[in-house]
């Protein structure tokens, strides 16, 4: 598992391969010195997870990296690799979990002054 932060880019539709298979590709920009743009994929069911997000926002990404052999025709053998997507999380402007932050918020909102 590998996590990987940014802003979202580019946010595209699903596409439907077949009957079986569905992804949504988007993109990332890191904020590193010299910042990457990195495309990730969604399938299946998991597609969904990016509507809750829009172009702008800053996001931590969980993921896979996968990688596979393909022989073409012709014999030639290649080999590509797939960032696998699985959840996503919005952060706010200091890289925290906008959902860990609403669950701090709401303990410290109680009025009781207890943490639990």
């Amino acid at each position: 598992m590998f996590k990987l932060t940014g802003t979202l880019k580019v946010a595209n539709e699903t596409q439907v391969i077949s009957e079986k298979f569905s992804k949504r590709e988007f993109v990332i920009e890191t904020k590193d010195q010299y910042p990457q743009l990195v495309m990730f994929q969604l399938t299946q069911d998991k597609c969904e997870l990016l509507s809750a997000f829009k172009v702008g926002n800053e996001i931590e990404v969980s993921f896979n990296l996968r990688g596979r052999e393909w022989t073409s025709p012709a014999g030639e053998v290649r080999y590509f690799n797939t960032l696998e997507a699985w959840r996503l999380e919005r952060l706010d402007g200091n890289g925290e979990s906008i959902q860990d932050k609403a669950r701090v918020d709401q303990i410290e909102d109680d009025g009781d002054g207890l943490p639990f």
